[in-house]
């Protein structure tokens, strides 16, 4: 059982004027993901930066961490992570 550390940004968007998942990207390293998302920010209501833990084999979610939020994000979001 080995675990795998994934790095990604989250954007949010509008839809129906509501705040809600967008698209995401997966980056290489935890600082890669805090630029992206925050160069993301500009052209987006908002982004988070990800750090998600999960078993290789299983995909089994170890834990999922914001690295960094910036511009709007759900008030949930991080209530949706640990589900």
């Amino acid at each position: 059982m080995g675990m795998k550390t994934t790095f990604l940004v989250q954007t949010f968007v509008i839809k129906r004027k509501r705040l809600g998942p967008g698209e995401r990207q997966l980056a290489p390293t935890e600082s890669g993901a805090l630029k992206r998302a925050e160069a993301m920010a500009g052209r987006n209501p908002g982004t988070a930066a990800l750090r998600i833990v999960a078993d290789d084999e299983t995909g089994e979610l170890e834990s999922a961490t914001i690295l960094g939020q910036f511009g709007e994000v759900p008030d949930d979001f991080a209530e949706g992570l640990t589900g």
